[in-house]
């Protein structure tokens, strides 16, 4: 088999509300969408969602990436390379984090409808679902209430909420949800990077009654030693997110017992490929595993999907990136029901119709 087609196009679509974190408000996502054709008639897609913060791209940066060094690479040549190509790729581009990831995630998708599999069976298929949180962004008290009610009724049962700008706010926010909707609900917090550590030691200390799951990236990422400092400190477990990038931070975080669970974005660590490294260092760790998501569309969600199902300590999911996303023209990879996510019983990441 060889690959004797590659298109790319650029799809933007605005969020149905913009929400903001601690670094920025976001109000729409550029994905970049890629096309592999091969000669006995297999088609692998595959999705990059650059963001400078994330993955130190943008939309022009895949783009090039795309002409200058992934389309000579691939041109007539087998679809099974996928250690090679994406070897090669981090030689050349190695700051190309959600284009390498676009190429992974296609050749996964090559293989898996050449195997005639859904790709999380090929990749182990430990789990037929997944239940995942909903994200609720830094709102003023009133309106995260609401939105919490809003996502209750919906049928999720897990919310991530985010925060990071202000400590009394969020504290506030955190006790009043539990006092509005009780303790039957899973409540997971992310300040991504916004706090100091003694924000951090003030955040759960004034919290310990509401039993949060997960604090996620409270310090900052370049500062590695105020992670470790908060981990060791406190019952709440620790996530160390934008802090992981690459299979040397997750084993220098782990060595050096800096946190207690990892987040693995396949566009963050540059595809699947990657992310089965980063979650083999992890289970030795004796790390727990949540695979998460950025502004992706549902093809890259779809993805995220079946890698977490794959693996028996993937334990926790946050793959709600595409909820909100406008004129995303991937539907029915994948179903959400009550917040649970369920892969489709389509050969590789599901039946594309485009």
């Amino acid at each position: 088999m060889k690959i004797t087609g590659i298109e790319y196009f650029k799809l933007e679509m605005p969020l149905a509300i913009p929400y903001t974190i601690a670094y920025e408000t976001v109000s729409k996502a550029t994905n970049i969408i890629l096309k592999l054709s091969t000669d006995k008639g297999i088609t692998g897609w595959g999705c990059a969602a650059p963001d400078p913060e994330v993955t130190g791209e943008t939309a022009d940066d895949v783009i090039h990436t795309i002409e200058n060094q992934i389309t000579g690479l691939l041109k007539n040549e087998s679809p099974f390379q996928l250690v090679r190509f994406t070897h090669l790729l981090k030689q050349h581009s190695p700051h190309a984090a959600s284009a390498i990831a676009m190429v992974d995630m296609a050749l996964h998708d090559i293989l898996a409808r050449k195997a005639r599999l859904p790709l999380y069976q090929l990749l182990g298929g430990y789990r037929t679902n997944i239940e995942t949180s909903i994200t609720i962004g830094i709102l003023p008290l009133k309106d995260t209430i609401e939105q919490a009610n809003y996502y209750f009724k919906k049928g999720f049962n897990i919310i991530k909420l985010k925060g990071g700008i202000s400590l009394n706010d969020d504290i506030e926010k955190i006790i009043k949800l539990r006092e509005k909707y009780g303790m039957e609900f899973s409540l997971r917090f992310d300040a991504n990077q916004g706090y100091t550590p003694a924000e951090s030691f003030e955040f759960v200390r004034q919290t310990q009654k509401t039993a949060i799951e997960i604090l996620e990236q409270p310090t900052k990422q370049k500062k590695e030693e105020q992670l470790g400092e908060v981990s060791r400190n406190i019952d709440v477990p620790v996530m160390a997110d934008e802090s992981i990038k690459t299979l040397k931070d997750a084993f220098r975080l782990a060595s050096n017992d800096l946190i207690d669970m990892v987040n693995i974005k396949i566009m963050k660590v540059g595809g699947i490929l990657e992310a089965q490294h980063i979650n083999s260092v992890s289970k030795a760790a004796g790390l727990e595993v949540m695979v998460g998501c950025i502004d992706e569309c549902a093809l890259g969600i779809s993805a995220g999907l079946h890698f977490a199902l794959s693996r028996k300590n993937i334990e926790f999911a946050d793959l709600d990136g595409h909820l909100d996303l406008l004129e995303d023209p991937f539907t029915d990879l994948f179903q959400l029901k009550n917040g649970i996510l369920y892969p489709s019983n389509h050969y590789g990441l599901g039946n594309i119709k485009l």
